[in-house]
C-alpha cells in the first residue's frame, strides 16, 4: 500500500504539473487524466468534501508503463450502510441550509466520493479536494502559483489507513479533515497529522475499556486477532498494553489482511480452533472480520466468546453469523436523528437517476434496471416501494456512526460560521484560508438538535463515551444489538455499569464462561508461575507455616498473620493464638495445689504436735522457738507456691517471686540458726566456755531477722528498678502464646536465688561439721541431709527452669519449692514426730539434753 500510495501521489503530481498543451495557449496547465466521478454532489456558496467506503473493492488493471494508467474504479457489492452515512451528510447540509441561526443566507454544497476503502482512491480524491475537478488551471502567470483549495473541509474517511494517507496530503494545504469513524490512536499525534479531527473516540480509550471489560468478567486467558492495518496494529498494541496492566494473558496474537493468500487465513482460523482460550478479542476492520468469520464457518465453528472492536461489533451485516451469538464489544452511543428516516425514504426513481450511487442502490435493492433492460434484469416499472425495503439503508434503529457523520458535518458548518459571520450576518464573498476553518474547528463547542455535545480536545478527539453492546437473540430467531452498559473515559474506574443481563456464547445462558489458563487458586494457597509460561499459567501451592491467603485466584504471595494470630488448618484466615498459662483447672495445677495444701497441712500438724509436747525433752532440746518459726516459714513456703498458679497479672508476678524469696530465706535462716545453736550448745559444755551468752535467744531472733531483711532489701530493689511483670511469650511456640511473668531484672532474680543458695550452702557446711557431735538429740545429721536435698533440688532446678517450655516452666518452679519444703519437713521433723507419736517410751529413757 505504501508503494501504491507513493505511485499514485507521483502520478497525481504529474497530472497537476504536466507539460503544457500549447505554449502559446493562455491556459498554462491541464490535468493528464479525468477527475474522479462524483457520487453525490450539490453546488453551494461553500462546498464540503465527503468520502465514504460505499464499495470495498478497487478495480484496477496491470500497469504497462507505456501509457497513463486507467482511472481506478470501485466495484463489488454496495454497502448500503455506508450509503446511509453519505446521505446523512446530505441531510445535515440540507438541515443547515434551512436554518436561520447557522450560516444565514449561505448555501452549503457537497462533493461526496466513494473511496472503496482503498488508500489509492483516497489519495486521488484528496488531491481533487485540494485542487478541484476542473481539467484546466486558469493561471495567467505561471503554473507554480497555487490555486485556492476546492473545499474548505472534508468529512471522512471511515477507515484509519485511508484517513492517514488523506490527512498527510490535506494537511499540507491546511485543509481540515473531520473523520467520523477512523479510530486509530496514531491519528491523535498532531505533529504528524495537524489537520485531522474526528467525532469518534480514539482507540486508546476503546482498548482500555476492552481490557477492563475482559478483567471485569474474569477472563485472564484470551486469544487476539487483528487487521494488518494501522487500525488493527495500533489498536491491538494499546489493548495488549492495557491487558498486561490488568493481569490478562494472551495465548496467541494473529494478524492478517483481507487480501492475504487463503493459506494464511486458514492458518489463522486453525489457530483459533485449536486454542484453549475460550475468549477471543478481535480488533478487526469490517473487511477482515467478514473474511475471517466466513472462513471459520467452513468447518464446525468453535464455541468461543467473541469480543469485538467498534468497527464490526455494531455492523448489522455480521448478525448472520450464528457463531458470534453473545458477542460483546463497545460501540458509540445510539441516537435518534429527527427527520432522517423521512429524508432517506424520500427517494424516487427519477431522483435516483441523478446519481450513479443512488441508481446502483435502486437497481440492487429492487433487482431491476432504471436505464432500460440490461443484463437480463427487468426494467423498473415504478411499483417499487422503498418503504417496504428491509436493509441497512432504511434501518434507522441503530443510528450510531450515522450520528457521528451528522455531528462532523455540523462541526464544519459551525467553523465556517465562525470565520465568515459576525453577530448579525454572514459574508458569502468572504475569502479565507482552510487553516482558518481548522483553527475554528478546534474551538467549536455546541449541542446538536438531537442533544449531543460536540467539542474537541487538544488532540482533536472528542470525549470518549461508549455503550457496551451485546448480541442477543430475538423472538424471530435472529440477533439484535442490545445495550447492556456504558463506559465513560472521564470515569475510568467505572468500567461497566451493567443495566441488564448479558447473554454470552451459546446465547441461551447468562452464566459467564470461563477462560483461564489455570483454575483459580483456592484460599490457603498461592500462585507459583510455571516456568517458561505466562503469569496466568501457574500451580497452586499451600501457604507456608504462619501465612494465609484468603482470596481466590489473586494471591501471588501469602501474607503473614499478625504476631498474636495463627492460621487455621485451611490457612485462609488468622485466628487468635490460644493463650497458655498454668490455670487453676489444669490437671497439673490441681495436683500441685493438692501437694501444696498437703505440705502446709503437714507443717501445721507438726506444729500442733510440737506445741502439745512443748515441755518434752525432745522438743526443748531442738530449740522450740526456732522450730516453731521454721514450721511457720515452711507453711508459708508451701502456700506461696499457690501464687504461681493462675493467669499472671502485675501484682501476682511481683508477689510470687518476692514471697518465694523472702519465705525461703526465712526458712533457711531458721535452719541456719538451729545449726549454729547445735554447734554453740556443744561448745558451751566445754569447761570455761561462755559462748552461749553470745548466741542466746535474742541473738537467734536477731540473726533470723537480719538474714531475712537482707532478702527483703534485695526484693525491694528488684521491684523498684525492674519488677517482674506479665508478658506474652511469642517466640517459644509459633502457634500459641505463653502468658508468663517476665523476670524484669534478671540480676534481681538471680540475686534472690543466689542469696538463698548462699545461706543454704552456709547451713550445709555448719551442719556437716556438727553431724558427729555426740548427743542423742543432735539434729545436725538431719539438717545436713535436708539441706543436701534442698541444694540438689535447686541445682537441678536451674537447667530444668531454663529449658522447660510454656506453663511447665512455672510447674518446675512450683515443684522445686514443694520438693525442697517437703525435704526440710521430712528430714528435720519426721524423726522427732515419729518418736513423740509412736515411741514415747524412748523420751524418758534418754539422757537429759542440754537446753538450747
Amino acid at each position: 500500500w505504501a508503494l501504491t500510495s507513493a505511485l499514485l501521489i507521483f502520478v497525481s503530481v504529474l497530472w497537476i504539473n504536466g507539460p503544457t498543451a500549447n505554449r502559446t495557449d493562455p491556459v498554462s496547465c491541464r490535468l493528464w487524466s479525468e477527475p474522479q466521478m462524483l457520487g453525490l454532489y450539490m453546488n453551494g456558496d461553500f462546498v464540503i468534501g465527503g468520502l465514504f467506503s460505499i464499495h470495498y473493492i478497487l478495480r484496477s488493471e496491470q500497469n504497462t508503463y507505456t501509457r497513463p494508467p486507467l482511472q481506478p474504479q470501485c466495484s463489488g457489492s454496495m454497502d448500503f450502510r455506508q450509503l446511509r452515512f453519505a446521505r446523512a451528510m446530505e441531510f445535515a447540509i440540507q438541515e443547515i441550509n434551512n436554518r436561520t441561526d447557522l450560516l444565514p443566507g449561505i448555501t452549503l454544497g457537497y462533493q461526496i466520493h466513494d473511496s472503496c476503502a482503498a488508500v489509492a482512491m483516497s489519495v486521488k480524491v484528496a488531491f481533487q479536494f485540494a485542487n478541484g475537478i476542473e481539467p484546466f488551471l486558469n493561471e495567467t502567470d505561471s503554473c507554480s502559483k497555487s490555486a485556492a483549495a476546492a473545499v474548505p473541509a472534508v468529512v471522512g474517511e471511515s477507515n484509519s489507513p485511508p484517513s492517514i494517507s488523506m490527512t498527510r496530503i490535506l494537511g499540507l494545504f491546511g485543509i481540515p479533515q473531520m473523520s467520523y469513524y477512523a479510530t486509530c490512536a496514531c491519528l491523535s499525534d498532531k505533529r504528524q497529522y495537524p489537520a485531522f479531527l474526528r467525532t469518534v473516540p480514539s482507540d486508546h480509550y476503546q482498548a482500555a475499556a476492552l481490557a477492563k471489560m475482559v478483567k471485569y468478567f474474569g477472563w485472564t486467558w484470551i486469544g487476539a486477532v487483528r487487521s494488518d492495518t494501522d487500525y488493527g496494529n495500533y489498536g491491538m498494541a494499546s489493548f495488549l498494553k492495557a491487558a498486561q496492566e490488568e493481569g490478562i494473558c494472551v495465548e496467541y496474537s494473529e494478524v492478517f489482511y483481507r487480501t492475504d493468500p487463503r493459506s494464511k487465513l486458514e492458518r489463522v482460523a486453525n489457530v483459533i480452533r485449536r486454542s484453549t482460550a475460550r475468549v477471543i478479542v478481535a480488533f478487526l476492520a469490517s473487511g477482515e472480520a467478514r473474511v475471517l468469520l466466513e472462513e471459520l464457518t467452513r468447518q464446525p465453528p468453535p464455541h468461543i466468546q467473541w469480543i469485538g472492536s467498534d468497527a464490526w461489533i455494531t455492523h448489522p451485516e455480521f448478525l448472520r453469523f450464528n457463531m458470534c451469538a453473545g458477542a460483546i464489544g463497545f460501540g458509540v452511543p445510539r441516537s435518534v436523528i429527527p427527520g432522517l428516516r423521512e429524508f432517506l425514504l424520500d427517494l424516487s426513481p427519477a431522483q435516483a437517476l441523478k446519481s450513479p450511487l443512488l441508481t446502483e442502490f435502486w437497481e440492487s435493492s429492487f433487482s431491476c434496471s432504471l436505464k432500460g433492460s440490461s443484463g437480463g434484469a427487468r426494467e423498473c416499472d415504478g411499483s417499487e416501494d422503498i418503504r417496504a425495503l428491509q436493509n441497512p439503508y432504511t434501518d434507522t434503529s441503530q443510528l450510531r456512526i450515522t450520528n457521528l457523520v451528522y455531528k462532523a458535518t455540523y462541526a464544519i458548518a459551525h467553523a465556517i460560521h465562525g470565520v465568515i459571520c459576525n453577530d448579525t450576518q454572514c459574508d458569502k464573498s468572504a475569502k479565507f484560508a482552510p487553516w482558518q476553518i481548522l483553527d475554528q474547528l478546534k474551538r467549536v463547542n455546541f449541542t446538536t438538535k438531537n442533544g449531543f455535545q460536540v467539542s474537541f480536545d487538544s488532540k482533536g478527539d472528542p470525549v470518549a463515551v461508549y455503550e457496551l453492546i451485546n448480541w442477543q437473540d430475538k423472538k424471530d430467531g435472529g440477533f439484535d444489538f442490545v445495550t447492556v452498559g456504558h463506559y465513560y473515559s472521564f470515569k475510568p474506574r467505572e468500567l461497566v455499569n451493567l443495566s441488564s443481563t448479558v447473554l454470552f456464547a451459546k446465547h441461551s445462558s447468562s452464566s459467564v464462561p470461563k477462560s483461564v489458563c489455570s483454575e483459580s487458586c483456592p484460599p490457603g494457597t498461592r500462585k507459583a508461575v510455571q516456568k517458561g509460561k505466562p503469569v496466568c499459567c501457574y500451580d497452586c501451592i499451600p501457604c507456608a507455616e504462619g501465612e494465609i491467603s484468603n482470596k481466590t485466584g489473586y494471591s501471588l504471595n501469602c501474607v503473614h498473620c499478625p504476631s498474636e494470630f495463627w492460621p487455621n488448618t485451611q490457612r485462609d484466615s488468622c485466628l487468635p493464638k490460644p493463650v497458655e498459662f498454668l490455670s487453676w483447672d489444669d490437671t497439673l495445677s490441681i495436683i500441685l495445689t493438692a501437694f501444696s495444701l498437703a505440705g502446709a497441712f503437714i507443717a501445721v500438724c507438726v506444729a500442733a504436735v510440737f506445741y502439745k509436747h512443748r515441755t518434752s525433752p525432745i522438743v526443748r532440746a531442738n530449740n522450740s522457738e526456732l522450730s516453731f518459726l521454721l514450721l511457720f516459714s515452711l507453711i508459708l513456703c508451701f502456700l506461696c507456691s499457690l501464687t504461681f498458679i493462675g493467669q499472671p497479672s502485675e501484682w501476682s508476678c511481683m508477689l510470687r517471686h518476692t514471697a518465694f524469696g523472702i519465705t525461703f530465706v526465712l526458712c533457711i535462716s531458721c535452719v541456719l540458726g538451729k545449726t549454729i545453736v547445735v554447734l554453740m550448745a556443744f561448745r558451751a559444755t566445754l569447761p570455761g566456755s561462755n559462748v552461749m551468752k553470745w548466741f542466746g535467744p535474742p541473738q537467734q531472733r536477731l540473726s533470723v531477722l537480719a538474714f531475712t531483711l537482707i532478702q527483703v532489701l534485695i526484693c525491694v530493689l528488684w521491684l523498684t528498678i525492674s519488677p517482674p511483670l506479665p508478658f506474652k511469650n511469642l517466640k517459644h511456640y509459633k502457634e500459641r502464646i505463653i502468658l508468663e511473668c517476665g523476670l524484669g531484672s534478671a540480676i534481681g532474680f538471680w540475686a534472690v536465688l543466689g542469696y538463698i543458695g548462699f545461706l543454704a550452702l552456709l547451713c550445709f557446711i555448719l551442719a556437716f561439721l556438727a553431724r558427729k557431735l555426740p548427743d542423742n538429740f543432735n539434729e545436725a545429721k538431719f539438717i545436713t541431709f535436708s539441706i543436701l536435698i534442698f541444694c540438689a533440688v535447686w541445682v537441678t532446678f536451674i537447667p530444668a527452669y531454663v529449658s522447660s517450655p510454656g506453663k511447665f516452666t512455672v510447674a518446675v518452679e512450683i515443684f522445686a519449692i514443694l520438693a525442697s519444703s517437703f525435704g526440710l519437713v521430712i528430714c528435720i521433723f519426721a524423726p522427732k514426730c515419729f518418736i513423740i507419736m509412736f515411741r514415747p517410751d524412748r523420751i524418758d529413757s534418754l539422757d537429759s539434753p542440754p537446753v538450747c
